[in-house]
């Protein structure tokens, strides 16, 4: 989620595209606290790991 997020975010900017700028803020912002919460070790959504 990170990568497709920081690659959509780069997208955005090169071709002047708002929407695609928006989406990879947002999937970078849910990408960190996802990968934040599971490297504490707390179960998200039922998994302990996400992948």
């Amino acid at each position: 989620m990170l990568i497709l997020g920081l690659i959509l975010l780069l997208l955005g900017f090169l071709l002047k595209i708002s929407i695609l700028w928006t989406i990879g803020i947002v999937l970078l912002v849910v990408g960190a606290v996802l990968f934040l919460l599971g490297s504490t070790g707390r179960a998200i959504g039922g998994r302990r790991h996400w992948y």
